[in-house]
């Protein structure tokens, strides 16, 4: 690999997302230092986001039985100023993968909240329509599923689809005072329009009881982005 600074290359793939609007209190516990809450139009989202690891390399090379694999993750937005520059940026409440090495590597460098379970994936595209799944087994099994229009088309500049998308660097809080940062590099987003979407989890048991209320929530929107290769940046602390 000719970039040091790159720590992990792969493509992310079908990314089914789906936004609800929370209180800000609640989002406030698990904000890293140094950072504030980003809004979309006075709302703070979180968003279920499952989608497809593929063709992984750590620092250019493969992990054996690694390359490939789902991810299914709750997350919330914000964002960060660096000298004069706003960063906006994700932070991850928990995130589910099937594979233990990830699981570790994730954990340990970045100390993310990463989980191990059991996990699958349908991805089916007909001649106008495409249909995408993600399960994972967390106590029973949990869904999240859409079914879109089976053509991408561009992310408008300026749309709830472009804020969602638009984030590029994850901070972690890992202490009182401290956070650490990463970069994600991607070109912009094509996103297939939704038809319809289930979503059966079970948000309590998965992420928290402080996302318990989600279980009877509606989805203030859902996206199914094509999504794209990306490259994780080495972190840094502060």
């Amino acid at each position: 690999m000719n970039n040091p600074k790159v720590f992990l290359t792969a493509e992310w793939r079908k990314l089914a997302m789906a936004q609800y609007a929370v209180d800000k209190e609640i989002l406030s516990k698990y904000l890293p230092p140094h950072t504030i809450l980003d809004d979309w139009q006075g709302k703070y989202y979180v968003s279920l986001v499952g989608f497809m690891f593929m063709d992984v390399k750590l620092r250019g090379f493969n992990i054996p039985f690694h390359t490939n694999f789902e991810e299914v993750n709750l997350r919330f937005y914000v964002k960060f100023k660096d000298g004069g520059i706003w960063k906006r940026g994700v932070v991850f409440i928990k995130e589910f993968v099937p594979k233990p090495a990830i699981t570790f590597v994730a954990n340990t460098l970045y100390k993310e909240n990463y989980q191990t379970l059991a996990m699958k994936h349908l991805w089916a595209e007909q001649k106008d329509q495409l249909e995408v799944a993600y399960s994972w087994k967390n106590r029973n099994w949990n869904s999240f599923a859409v079914t879109a229009t089976s053509k991408a088309e561009d992310i408008l500049a300026g749309s709830e689809e472009e804020f969602i998308t638009e984030h590029y660097w994850g901070y972690t809080k890992i202490g009182v005072n401290k956070t650490s940062e990463y970069g994600v590099e991607h070109p912009r987003w094509q996103a297939y329009p939704i038809k319809d979407y289930k979503i059966n989890v079970d948000f309590g048991i998965n992420y928290g009881e402080d996302f318990a209320f989600l279980n009877n929530a509606t989805p203030d929107s859902v996206i199914l982005a094509e999504g794209s290769e990306i490259r994780v940046l080495k972190g840094k602390k502060f």
